[in-house]
């Protein structure tokens, strides 16, 4: 909590206006909720989600408090449906429950209840709401198991409240949905097996889980993540040495099989995009130096594959911040937005600053690492706008993607009108559909 109270006073210091009501809705119609920790309020500081509205860049008055409910507000996971958004505090290791249309805490269940939150046995970096829009998925690695090692996955309804399943899975760090809704594919922490967990048997007196080993000539790598080729086949992110193992590189799965194809090696491989034919992949291999041209010690990679041939299409890796990369957003203009945590900083006054956001122009390949220090942990494209929204060392930041900076925007004089946001952010989200 020191790191927040110290970035709250750096953010502050803007002097930007701040209003914290009861209950008043934006009626914006295209917007986009920002989590916000330490949202002033009379003399503290309260979690609250704010609203901006997506057309203008512009915070509204109006915010969704969550005093009472959690004691910060962290990452964000939107239902496909675009109806509900949870809200993870890692404090008190609760998931808070919004209404997006009433821009409140809280939805109905079927029986005439509401449910406002779920309580996790520990804390989590990777939750999502699967394709029905009412089942919540939450990869906890501390989770206690009886008789086995820490690690679950739980499942929890929307319609009923409640957790209605606990899948252990030792060290169950991230997950990733086929889109069909049907598998989850779970990644441990110091493992060279996946998980698959096979949605229509959770619940039944079938066992959900099947372990993925490999063989001794393909196998997996410290697997930490995947995207998925349709809903049958997934590449797998093998995070290699820069998670204590060998090799980092691209593994094709298929569903069914007992095994991966060959891996393709690169430099690293944390996380990626898929656009296209591309698969763009980051990652930071130990040791690596940046060169000339910034003081940071190590720096990360980018790689680009083409999933047609597997095969890597720029001839040496692209220099990003370093860090843990776990963001990764394509932005209009073809620029493609990079986030890490637990990156090298560099605040030098009157110098070089950067942190761990980095930005990659997909046309002419140069990189842009924006004077911004902290961890980049939300990323969120503004559909029809050359604009991407972007929660860095706690500051929400609106980036032109025509010129790789901070947006300037000119509002009228004495309307309170600011697309600053007084607190520390985490993470952003566009909750409607751009309009027509």
């Amino acid at each position: 909590m020191a790191g927040l109270l110290a970035a709250s006073v750096f953010v502050s210091c803007g002097g930007s206006k701040s209003s914290n009501t009861k209950h008043q809705v934006s009626n914006l119609k295209f917007r986009a909720f920002v989590s916000n920790s330490l949202s002033p309020s009379g003399l503290s500081n309260t979690p609250v989600v704010n609203i901006v509205d997506a057309t203008r860049d512009i915070v509204s008055f109006a915010n969704i408090s969550l005093t009472g409910t959690v004691t910060q507000a962290g990452l964000m996971a939107l239902s496909p449906d675009l109806s509900r958004t949870l809200v993870f505090s890692p404090p008190d290791n609760t998931i808070a429950v919004i209404d997006n249309s009433g821009e409140s805490v809280g939805v109905s269940l079927s029986g005439g209840a509401s449910v406002s939150t779920f309580v996790l046995p520990g804390q989590t970096e990777s939750m999502f709401v699967a394709k029905d829009n009412v089942t919540v998925y939450a990869a906890v690695p501390s989770a206690p198991v009886t008789g086995q090692s820490p690690g679950a996955v739980l499942v929890m309804s929307l319609l009923t409240g409640g957790i209605t399943a606990t899948i252990p899975v030792a060290g169950a760090h991230f997950i990733v949905p086929s889109p069909d809704g049907n598998n989850v594919l779970v990644f441990s922490d110091n493992s060279d097996t996946v998980t698959l967990i096979s949605a229509i048997l959770i619940g039944t007196s079938q066992d959900p889980r099947t372990v993925i080993t490999g063989t001794a000539q393909n196998h997996f790598d410290r697997p930490v993540w995947a995207i998925f080729n349709g809903t049958s086949s997934a590449y797998i992110f093998n995070c290699g040495r820069e998670c204590g193992g060998v090799a980092a590189g691209i593994s094709f799965y298929t569903i069914g099989d007992a095994a991966p194809g060959p891996a393709t090696p690169l430099s690293a491989a944390t996380y990626g995009l898929l656009q296209g034919t591309t698969l763009f992949v980051a990652g930071t291999p130990p040791h690596t130096p940046c060169g000339a041209g910034t003081a940071a010690p190590t720096c990360g990679t980018l790689n680009l594959l083409d999933t047609s041939s597997l095969e890597v299409t720029n001839p040496k890796p692209i220099l990003i911040s370093d860090g843990y990369h776990d963001r990764m957003e394509m932005g209009a203009n073809g620029q493609l937005f990079i986030g890490a945590h637990s990156c090298s900083n560099v605040n030098i006054p009157g110098g070089e600053v950067r942190g761990c956001l980095s930005i990659f122009n997909t046309t002419n390949s140069r990189v842009v690492i924006p004077p911004q220090i902290g961890d980049a942990t939300g990323i969120q494209p503004v559909p029809g706008r050359n604009v991407v929204y972007v929660c860095e060392g706690g500051v929400f930041q609106v980036f032109d993607t025509t010129t790789d900076k901070l947006a300037v925007e000119t509002f009228p004089v004495n309307t309170g009108q600011t697309n600053v946001i007084v607190g520390y952010t985490t993470d952003v989200k566009i909750v409607d559909p751009p309009p027509n």
